[in-house]
């Protein structure tokens, strides 16, 4: 098969003709209908992801037909359209069985973990589990955006924020996670609020359905913008870059008894109960109650703050340690 390939970290990638790759056991070979580009494969390509193993072909957006399956595999058959999430969990553990297979210790990921998407065709793990079967009324192109932005984004607005409908819900940074982000707020019936410093992507961003943009460039403190347009604050609040100012900004707007989600890393939540930060599941912070532990603050003071993020201790990203810091 072809595929976009890379033999060292920072080089430039050369299309190549590889081995075809050959299903495991529980797994399956899928022919690549549509594949995107994720700012975590420019990591990859960097050397910021200790998983990749040199020589390397990343993707990890894809949707597909399946051309062969393993011996163990009994949800699927060669000719269904699939997709996938890019984090697969192996369906044994207790964090599969808990419903976070997205922090599994035995996770497979396409395109950091095993060669991925940017190729003619990709072996996937763990097929039972993880893959999706695609209704004909959507596309490859559409499918391909699901298992990485909008799954990111999904997993913090409507499991961990539980957005309801009629609640404002503030978005820093309208790309892909952004983006989505805000398409299933509509989708949930909250008002968004989109927050850019391009006009072009929070036109695109009311076009997915935001009831209002601003621009941070052309405000003096965005926060109270956000306070203005929602007459005292958002209920919750996603930073979908993971900047210092986003952050500052995503906590700042919340209204009393708020809730913030981080999904610009997007693997652990915290919320924070009697002065102290509690981690849970899933790819995004969660901060609630008082917007801080002393009257008038905007930020939780340093023995309340969430603990300092460390590099990866083990595979697991919502144990010990965080798996991708990088990630959205």
């Amino acid at each position: 098969m072809k595929a976009m390939y890379y033999e060292a970290f920072e080089a430039t990638p050369e299309i190549r003709t590889v081995p075809d790759p050959t299903p495991g056991e529980d797994g399956v070979v899928i022919a690549v209908g549509a594949t995107g580009l994720c700012r975590s494969d420019w990591h990859g390509w960097m050397g910021h992801d200790p998983d990749i193993k040199l020589p390397h072909v990343p993707g990890h957006e894809l949707a597909g037909k399946v051309v062969a399956t393993g011996r163990g595999v009994v949800r699927f058959k060669v000719g269904d359209r699939v997709t996938v999430p890019f984090v697969s969990g192996c369906g044994h553990c207790a964090e599969c069985h808990s419903g976070n297979q997205q922090v599994c210790p035995s996770q497979f990921q396409p395109g950091f973990t095993h060669w991925g998407s940017f190729a003619e065709y990709v072996a996937i793990d763990y097929a039972d589990t993880n893959l999706v079967h695609l209704p004909e009324t959507v596309d490859d192109a559409t499918a391909a955006s699901l298992g990485c932005r909008f799954a990111t984004s999904f997993r913090a607005v409507a499991d961990q924020a539980k957005t309801r409908p009629g609640e404002w819900i503030a978005v820093h940074g309208c790309g892909g996670v952004g983006l989505s982000a805000i398409m299933i707020a509509s989708a949930l019936g909250a008002n968004a609020i989109a927050i850019d410093i391009s006009d072009e992507k929070l036109a695109f961003a009311r076009e997915c359905g935001a009831v209002a943009a601003i621009n941070a460039t052309e405000v003096a403190d965005v926060a109270e913008a956000v306070r203005e347009i929602t007459k005292g604050g958002v209920h919750v609040s996603i930073d979908a870059l993971g900047h210092p100012t986003t952050c500052f900004n995503s906590i700042k707007n919340l209204r009393a008894a708020a809730g913030m989600c981080r999904s610009a890393s997007c693997s652990v939540t915290m919320r924070r109960r009697r002065s102290r930060w509690r981690r849970s599941s899933a790819m995004s912070w969660k901060y609630t109650a008082a917007t801080a532990c002393k009257p008038g603050a905007t930020m939780p003071c340093s023995t309340c703050s969430p603990p300092a993020r460390s590099r990866r201790r083990s595979s697991s990203a919502a144990g010990s340690a965080w798996r991708k810091p990088f990630r959205r």
